[in-house]
């Protein structure tokens, strides 16, 4: 199943739709997928998406396309693809570290800046080199600690196309203290258009969190990028075993997947994509079977 949170043509609020045969069809639940999963469960949630009936409105009645996950408690954002890690160390002149093989890495980053498919984000004023990061969105389904393997693979809701938005300089500047990124990832994350249940992609599943889906992004309608989402080093449910270790994911919770192999301009080199992210640019960010994430920058 396909779920989204839009603003229709003729007004009125949010609503959280499942898209059945390319039309939208409008439950009864609260405008974000992490309120619905509070009301009705993960498999509560399915079944009303299963259950709803009706004509459905066309994809061109929608004004407005939001976040399926607007207010997630938390966002962890991993640095899962040994691609794109290798690369942008040798960049730096530093070889890999063992320990990154030994341990799913991540750090915290806004949850409350989320951006839909559509959205114009700003480009922060600060920065010079604004940049995109083409990744894997996990939502979660529900509570849990401690969890590891198929228990880990079953608490995953589904799956989303994620971008994570960098401002590299900002970013290239406070790590040099040590600490995490921050104010080069503060100001906006896109995610969406849908949030798509994991049962839906048991077709190309390769392994527990681990999916054979192409990747691509798109700068101004040309192609930069393209990998593949089991191209993971660490899966999605490694990376929750260490997020749920000493800790608790709630259902709603949004979890990034770090960077697939070449998607972003800083791995790719500004010179080979004409630039950094202006305003005026727009970047379309794929993954097969999950749908096109579209920014414009403003």
């Amino acid at each position: 199943m396909r779920f989204c949170v839009v603003e229709f043509n003729d007004g009125g609020q949010a609503q959280l739709c499942v898209e059945k045969d390319g039309k939208l069809i409008n439950l009864d639940a609260p405008a974000s997928v992490r309120g619905a999963l509070e009301q009705y469960g993960p498999d509560g949630l399915k079944k009303l998406g299963a259950d709803a009936a009706g004509e459905g409105r066309p994809l061109s009645d929608v004004k407005r396309w939001l976040p399926p996950v607007p207010d997630p408690r938390t966002f962890r954002d991993f640095y899962a693809f040994e691609q794109h890690v290798k690369t942008c160390r040798e960049m730096r002149g530093q070889e890999m570290l063992p320990e990154w093989y030994e341990l799913a890495m991540f750090y915290f980053s806004n949850p409350c800046t989320m951006k839909g498919h559509m959205e114009p984000v700003k480009k922060p004023s600060a920065t010079n080199e604004m940049d995109i990061e083409l990744e894997v969105g996990c939502v979660m389904g529900k509570q849990v600690s401690d969890v590891s393997g198929d228990v880990a693979d079953d608490a995953i809701f589904g799956y989303m196309v994620l971008n994570d938005l960098s401002a590299r300089d900002l970013q290239r500047q406070e790590m040099k203290c040590m600490l995490g990124p921050a104010k080069g990832k503060d100001f906006a994350t896109a995610i969406g258009p849908y949030v798509v249940t994991s049962d839906e992609l048991a077709d190309v599943k390769v392994g527990p969190g681990r999916y054979k889906l192409t990747m691509t992004a798109k700068k101004n309608g040309k192609e930069i990028s393209r990998g593949n989402f089991e191209d993971l080093t660490h899966d999605f449910t490694k990376m929750i075993e260490r997020a749920s270790r000493d800790a608790t994911l709630y259902p709603g919770d949004v979890i990034g997947s770090g960077t697939v192999g070449t998607g972003c301009i800083l791995e790719l080199r500004p010179e080979n994509t004409d630039g950094w992210l202006e305003p005026g640019d727009t970047m379309e960010l794929e993954i097969e079977r999950l749908g096109v994430l579209t920014t414009p920058i403003v």
